[in-house]
């Protein structure tokens, strides 16, 4: 699947997207119900919660206890919908997720709003950079990091069409809007946000624009980045992550989380049975966040447009030799 590239003219939220759909959902789905733990606001289910107070559920700050009680309506015939912070839904929730959700294949839709840095000021406590690594090893679920308001959109519905357990992560702050409403979405297959045969950067979440703008930096050098946005990390799409690899014979992955487990190591996983090439990988690497502008911390822990630039140039010349 290709699409053009193109230059993002504003920023949005996902978790914004995510709350209209939610409630564009509702009004097609009577049997959509969503639960919180007293962040209503904060993760944008206002909108769905305004809509239909009696298919929503507010059950405290008791994360733990909302996910048996989804798990209970799920049972029910329910499609339902549980939101918090990415750190309270995926570690706090563990043991239930599993157990309960996982191990029964439930239809229940995990939704961690504030992943990864852009969380910001309220530090490392509440910056999820560890869930997808999580989410992923778990059977049966399937784990989606959309790139803008627009893909939060199509991975709601796309969430709530697929029987049984996702994730779903989404950022606090407002990032390039990239694609358009009318963008094709198909869960667990990547998008080619542009061609290239040098360099694969292979991106999620808010790093896809970052990869973008990597690849017009590289361009004035004179190295052709291809860029894919892997807005499923599982199920992964295995085929377009190996001809990128055949046809660029050199990859760079970027994610806000950590380098380990998480979108990168999944790549490799395919790649090294498939097709090995030589790879690099830009995440935060093995530390906790802080308290800081998103955009700062972003930069602080070398998550930025030159770190991938850099990375690719590195990658380059180690297969060259």
């Amino acid at each position: 699947m290709i699409v053009k590239e193109g230059t993002a003219v504003e920023k949005k939220r996902t978790r914004e997207g995510f709350g209209k759909a939610l409630a564009e959902l509702g009004r097609d789905h009577p049997n959509v119900v969503v639960l919180t733990a007293d962040v209503k606001g904060s993760v944008n289910v206002n909108y769905f919660a305004d809509e239909f107070p009696s298919r929503f559920f507010n059950c405290g700050v008791a994360e733990q206890n909302m996910c048996d009680v989804a798990a209970g309506l799920s049972l029910a015939g329910k499609i339902a919908f549980i939101a918090t912070y990415g750190c309270f839904a995926s570690t706090r929730c563990l043991d239930m997720i599993r157990t309960t959700v996982c191990y029964a294949n439930l239809n229940v839709k995990i939704v961690g709003s504030h992943g990864g840095l852009l969380t910001g000021p309220d530090g490392a406590s509440h910056q999820a950079l560890e869930e997808l690594g999580l989410m992923r090893v778990l059977p049966n679920m399937k784990v989606m990091i959309p790139c803008d308001f627009w893909e939060a959109k199509r991975a709601t519905r796309a969430a709530a069409a697929t029987p049984g357990p996702c994730y779903l992560r989404l950022s606090r702050e407002s990032i390039p809007v990239l694609t358009s409403e009318d963008s094709p979405f198909t869960l667990g297959k990547g998008v080619v946000m542009r061609q290239g045969g040098d360099v694969a950067l292979v991106a999620c979440g808010v790093m896809v624009s970052e990869a973008l703008s990597a690849a017009e930096m590289l361009a004035k050098d004179g190295i052709d980045a291809r860029v894919i946005n892997i807005h499923t990390v599982k199920p992964i799409d295995s085929e377009l992550l190996i001809k990128a690899a055949a046809d660029c014979g050199a990859i760079v992955t970027a994610e806000e989380h950590q380098v380990h487990c998480g979108l990168g190591s999944a790549v490799a996983e395919v790649l090294v049975r498939s097709l090995p090439v030589p790879m690099e990988f830009i995440g935060v690497n093995d530390s906790f966040g802080m308290s800081g502008e998103g955009y700062e911390l972003l930069t602080k822990y070398g998550l930025r447009d030159t770190n991938i630039a850099s990375a690719a140039k590195k990658v380059i010349e180690r297969k060259r030799r």
